[in-house]
């Protein structure tokens, strides 16, 4: 899971950052962890939040293991192994956080493990394009919504999630590749554009079934535990996201 940047000739990395306007901390976000974490509905809501992330890293390493099958050239198959390496080095920093505050990640984990394979089998990609979309659409939605939240966390639970959430390098590497396969033949880039019409759609419709899934997660969003967050707030949240991936879109060579 990571922050899916662009190339210098393509659209900026802050033109495709999403997230409330920034305050200074207030209520939770302004305290460590041993001082929230006593509001035993925010740690369960922490705890949720983990197991997602750390099941998105696991299924990231996992895909990007199975796209580099399908690279081209031996290069590329190298690069995509060096980004499912360290997309696994984020799945054990999680592990560890969640070990430390005394919680078991596969039980952390397993409640969000079906929505996520499902959203893969649904998604499965039929050519190396697809697979370099899907990632890049994906995950960037998938950070943009954790960057979100993040905003809301203490401050020791933000510096995790913030950092997990750091760019592998498969951002710049999909443009790259996507971009170079629309110039050698441009009809690809209405294929892609449909596919990244509905990656979007799913993408969407599965971070929405996690959170009403889980109370504790979803209480966080909507107010009760983290402050200043309304349901008016999540709307403007997920707008903030379909934003950032028309300008992703715009940076791929392809209409969003």
């Amino acid at each position: 899971m990571r922050t899916m940047e662009t190339p210098d000739h393509a659209t900026a990395p802050e033109s495709t950052a999403v997230g409330p306007t920034a305050v200074r901390p207030t209520g939770i976000a302004a305290q460590g962890w041993e001082t929230a974490s006593t509001d035993p509905q925010y740690h369960a809501a922490v705890v949720d939040l983990l197991g997602a992330l750390a099941y998105g890293e696991l299924a990231a390493f996992e895909r990007l293991a199975e796209d580099a099958k399908l690279a081209p050239t031996l290069a590329d198959k190298a690069a995509l192994a060096k980004m499912a390496s360290a997309e696994f080095g984020h799945f054990e920093r999680l592990n560890d956080r969640l070990r430390a505050i005394d919680v078991e990640p596969t039980g952390a984990m397993d409640p969000f493990a079906r929505a996520l394979d499902e959203f893969h089998r649904q998604t499965a990609p039929s050519d190396w394009l697809e697979g370099l979309v899907k990632a890049y659409v994906g995950d960037s939605i998938a950070s943009d919504f954790y960057r979100e939240v993040a905003a809301r966390l203490d401050t020791d639970t933000r510096a995790l999630v913030l950092a997990v959430l750091d760019d592998t390098g498969h951002g710049n590497f999909a443009v790259e590749k996507v971009r170079a396969a629309i110039e050698r033949e441009p009809r690809v880039g209405g294929r892609l554009a449909l596919w990244a019409r509905r990656l979007m759609g799913e993408a969407l419709s599965q971070a929405q079934r996690v959170v009403a899934d889980r109370d504790a997660l979803s209480t966080m969003l909507v107010g009760g535990v983290a402050d200043g967050f309304d349901l008016a707030e999540v709307g403007r949240m997920f707008s903030r996201i379909t934003e950032a991936h028309t300008k992703r879109m715009a940076a791929l060579g392809l209409a969003a």
